[in-house]
């Protein structure tokens, strides 16, 4: 067995995937996750901030030397949203290559563009559940973007589309107090309503009979949904939500502050005040989905895009 390393740079978080890899088998060893917040700003400013890249490199460094003792022979590192839109990004990706070179020499992130990062996703969230030959609609929610990507079990995939909505973009752009008043909420959602309809010309999400939503505002909705006393991975991954539950969780949220959330025990510190623009995006993709395919029920994954990165270097290395 051979030990790899995924690391996931979005708009919000700075997560890492460690996994042994060989004769085929990919056995899970350390999933973690920090809230750093990359993209605070990028949406206005159009350049990543320097505290936001220390913040980075603090949590990089970390990872870093994790895997250093976990022996990690291989590591990726992508960088999605904030890093795509930002024109200060080689300063970024010049940080991380100096944390980076400690586990592999050269190791770098890379900037991968949103149809890219939604095969990725599509792989990581859909390989637990149950076979199916039906289409499958994957919908990967992030602090700065939002991947829907119609594809099969098979790894086929029929559709993709990155929308540059999420819970930070959201937040930052239209929810300006908390709770937000309904005069944010509805140019929020005027916005929200717009991607989707590019969602509609690009992917055929009414082909879609299982759908599959992942990353932190599906999470920490499930988590909420089913009462959780704390955040267990294994409680909320290929957990099953009823739609009208679901959009009941998000309307008590939104007309919460960022205090209020962040008392909820399975919320994280770094998510209480943007989970709101989070909320916006999955009711519009409730009524979205219910009027173009009938969506009643969704399945919530704790993979992702980690674990297709993680799937793609193990064919690398083997």
């Amino acid at each position: 067995m051979k030990r790899i390393a995924a690391v996931d740079c979005g708009t919000n978080s700075l997560r890492l995937l460690v996994s042994d890899v060989g004769d085929g088998d990919i056995r899970q060893v350390t999933r973690t996750m920090e809230i750093i917040r990359l993209g605070e700003g990028v949406d206005e400013t159009g350049r990543i901030s320097p505290e936001a890249i220390e913040r980075a490199r603090v949590v990089l460094q970390n990872y870093t030397d994790h895997m250093t003792r976990e022996n990690v022979r291989a590591v990726r590192m992508v960088a999605t949203s904030a890093s795509r839109d930002a024109e200060n990004r080689e300063e970024f990706f010049d940080m991380t290559e100096n944390v980076l070179s400690k586990v592999q020499p050269g190791a770098r992130a890379e900037v991968i563009d949103g149809t890219e990062e939604a095969k990725l996703s599509f792989i990581g969230a859909v390989k637990d559940l149950p076979p199916t030959d039906d289409p499958i609609l994957v919908i990967d929610l992030g602090g700065g973007s939002t991947e829907f990507i119609v594809g099969k079990q098979s790894g086929e995939i029929l559709g993709a589309y990155s929308t540059r909505m999420g819970c930070v973009r959201l937040t930052e752009r239209f929810l300006h107090t908390q709770p937000p008043t309904p005069d944010e909420i509805a140019e929020a959602r005027e916005y929200v309503r717009g991607e989707l309809a590019k969602v509609k010309e690009s992917v055929p999400v009414g082909q879609a009979t299982v759908y599959v939503g992942c990353a932190g505002t599906f999470t920490t909705l499930s988590a909420i949904a089913q009462g959780l006393e704390h955040y267990d991975e294994q409680a909320i991954h290929m957990s099953t939500l009823r739609t009208e539950g679901l959009k009941l969780v998000t309307q008590d949220l939104l007309a919460q502050t960022g205090a209020q959330r962040a008392m909820l025990p399975v919320m994280h510190q770094g998510r209480a005040d943007v989970i709101g623009g989070g909320c916006i995006v999955v009711e519009e993709i409730i009524d979205f989905m219910a009027r173009e395919a009938g969506l009643t029920q969704i399945t919530i994954s704790e993979h992702d895009i980690l674990d297709g990165i993680v799937a793609g270097l193990a064919k690398e290395v083997q």
